[in-house]
């Protein structure tokens, strides 16, 4: 929580102001797929990601005409070494999957924030399934986040 919402909250209200006096500056924030539905086992990480993709789509709005852009790359199951670190290796969301590789998610938020995008989603897997929580039933939607938070050995 103090580095997805209280650090990103505080570094953007010490740089903003500047970037609009000067009506230039880009600001690109880490979310994740995670910021788009609840996630049982990982509630808290799920919770600040949603933080970090709604305060940058709203500032991003606050932003317009400013010359200052906000985007929020929003990755998913991403080769850096977090599966491990969080006990996630054996999980149904990444386990016997091929994954995307931190540089070439890097380079798609890099163009996504050049362009001036709000929200990137690296990956067409990862944009259909951000899309199809918008129309899935939210209990149905949280149940299978779990299933796929769960381990393979069960």
């Amino acid at each position: 929580m103090q580095i997805n919402m209280f650090a990103l909250t505080h570094l953007t209200h010490l740089f903003l102001p500047e970037m609009v006096e000067w009506h230039s500056g880009k600001i690109l924030n880490v979310a994740s797929t995670a910021a788009f539905q609840p996630g049982p086992l990982m509630a808290v990480y799920y919770a600040t990601k949603a933080f970090v993709l709604s305060f940058s789509e709203a500032i991003a709005n606050e932003l317009k005409g400013t010359g200052v852009t906000v985007t929020a790359l929003c990755p998913g199951p991403t080769e850096t070494g977090f599966q491990k670190r969080a006990a996630m290796e054996e999980s149904r969301l990444v386990s016997g999957k091929k994954i995307m590789d931190a540089a070439t998610v890097a380079k798609i938020g890099y163009n996504g924030l050049k362009k001036g995008k709000a929200v990137v989603i690296p990956g067409f897997r990862n944009q259909i399934m951000t899309l199809s929580v918008r129309f899935t039933p939210r209990k149905m939607v949280t149940n299978i986040v779990r299933n796929m938070q769960e381990s393979t050995h069960k």
